[in-house]
């Protein structure tokens, strides 16, 4: 199944908002309904594709059969831009300038290979496309010359599998609920869960550096992967093959995060949990954000550390959006302040002991249990929240994400300057916001802090964005926060990855790429910014 062309997801999963909500929409923020909805898929015009027949012919017989390479309307509108709010906005419009010229469906690792060559030959770019999920513009190369994107829905086998060592290879085109079935035949789990789960691919989670929901007990995806390969129009580049290694710098660490700007990671080895026997999610309250991120950097540091831990902060308990398919639905007789979410997986003994000694550090820091219905709902829910952003477009308000990292004596002043700025901003151009905000990771030096922003969507709701945005960022940089911690830089968080890194790393990487791509083919502009 594709994902919707104009939102998220399957569309019958977007629902209307409840009465309470739109009219909160209305009454606080000034939301007006939308005049029209979305154009419709067929009466979106898109320009013949620029390939040349020989180009056609070429990319045809890298991956085989002409029928893998596609120039059909709806396949290329399906692979315009990514999922975030303005992506979403412009294509509701029609806006298709970000068409790719093909898709191109690769079956493996040498058809990615004839692929960058039948590119390179005929001037081409390329971006490689896995679930589309992408949020800051990852999808949106530069425009200096026709691009193809590359598909790799048909790279979705079990390589190998060694569970003697716990580990899988996989080729990257899997989606996670796809790979998550594969392993469980053997017993095992992955155990990341990102909110993209349902339609995001491995290769995605590996160029983005995915982060998981359940990150406090299993990792990043960046932790899991011991192995990849990567093709490159120079080459192959294989790197890991022991779980630690003294032999020079990490080339794993190099090629994670690079977003497609350095090659196209066709298979990746990553290490294995067995499934847990027990999954258990409860709530807890805290009087406020201060008091909970306390108990939260309790239970980072010291332990006993739960495998799921999240908090919400006033707001956004306020507003329900700590379980995103019960938005609205709060009941105010439980009080207010922050709402956490905990949750153990694994044995029923670990499970068990974890949890009554989590509760005890818990209650020890101001917190209020609420049991496991709370967790329940957060969990059943967990992937809903890019559905409750489509219904939000469809009612006239403009929703988006936004993310970052410190350590945490920086998360207070940090959580403090991204609101502010997100306010002031928007305020000022005529929509003030709603802005929430939780803890969505968490480290024993630091935590993540996961903001959604609701609006009036204005006479033009990119453009009301941009500056908004824009100001996000630099408080994120002026606060000690890295400019993502998990959705990636793509176009959209360019600049202030090249201010975090500086320019002496941005040369190198620079360099790092004129090796790989010489010809800057691959996801130009995304990333780094070009020569």
């Amino acid at each position: 199944m594709d994902m919707l062309w104009s939102g998220w997801g399957e569309p019958a999963r977007a629902t209307p908002l409840p009465e309470p909500v739109t009219g909160l929409l209305r009454d606080v923020l000034g939301v007006k309904p939308r005049e029209a909805g979305p154009v419709a898929l067929e009466e979106i015009r898109v320009p013949a594709s620029p390939l040349t027949a020989d180009a056609l012919r070429a990319l045809g017989e890298a991956v085989g059969d002409e029928a893998h390479v596609r120039t059909d309307a709806e396949s290329r509108i399906r692979h315009t831009r990514g999922k975030s709010t303005p992506d979403l906005l412009r294509i509701r419009d029609g806006d298709v300038t970000d068409v790719p010229a093909a898709v191109v469906l690769p079956a493996d690792h040498d058809d990615v290979l004839a692929v960058l060559r039948a590119c390179a030959a005929h001037g081409l770019a390329l971006v490689p496309f896995g679930g589309g999920t992408s949020v800051v513009g990852g999808l949106a190369p530069e425009r200096r010359r026709p691009f193809v994107a590359l598909d790799l829905r048909r790279m979705n086998r079990l390589l190998a599998l060694d569970p003697v060592s716990r580990t899988a290879t996989l080729q990257t085109g899997l989606r996670a609920p796809d790979a998550e079935a594969l392993l469980a035949e053997h017993g095992f789990t992955l155990g990341h869960f990102p909110q993209s789960y349902e339609w995001a691919t491995l290769g995605g989670f590996a160029a983005a550096r995915s982060s998981g929901q359940a990150s406090a007990g299993y990792g990043r995806f960046d932790d899991m992967v011991l192995g990849l390969t990567l093709a490159t129009p120079e080459g192959t580049v294989e790197a890991g093959r022991a779980p630690r290694s003294a032999a020079g710098p990490d080339l794993r660490q190099l090629v994670l995060g690079s977003e497609g700007a350095f090659g196209v990671i066709t298979a990746v080895t990553v290490r294995l949990c067995p499934l847990p026997q027990t999954r258990v999610y409860e709530g807890w309250r805290f009087a406020s954000f201060e008091e909970g991120a306390a108990a939260l950097r309790r239970l980072a540091q010291d332990g006993p550390r739960p495998t799921v831990l999240r908090l919400s902060d006033e707001t956004e308990t306020l507003i329900g959006l700590a379980q995103p398919d019960a938005i609205g639905a709060l009941d105010v007789r439980q009080g207010t302040g922050c709402q956490a979410i905990a949750g153990y997986e694994g044995t029923a003994e670990d499970t068990a002991d974890r949890r009554r000694r989590a509760a005890a550090v818990l209650r020890e820091c101001g917190g209020t249990h609420l049991g496991e219905e709370p967790g329940e709902r957060w969990a059943h829910g967990r992937y809903s929240a890019p559905y409750l952003r489509d219904s939000l477009l469809d009612a006239g308000a403009f929703a988006e994400t936004l993310e970052t990292a410190a350590f945490w004596s920086r998360i207070p002043g940090l959580y403090a300057s991204v609101r502010g700025a997100l306010t002031a901003t928007l305020t000022e151009s005529g929509t003030p916001p709603l802005v929430m905000c939780h803890i969505s990771h968490v480290y024993e030096n630091g935590a993540s802090l996961y903001f959604t922003v609701v609006s009036a969507q204005g006479e033009d709701p990119v453009a009301h964005w941009a500056p908004a945005k824009r100001a996000a960022n630099e408080a994120i940089l002026a606060a000690g926060g890295t400019i993502s911690h998990h959705h990636g830089v793509g176009t959209d968080h360019r600049d202030g990855y090249v201010r975090e890194a500086g320019p002496l790393a941005i040369e190198a990487l620079r360099a790092v790429k004129r090796r790989l791509d010489p010809d800057g083919l691959l996801n130009p502009g995304v990333l780094l910014p070009l020569d």
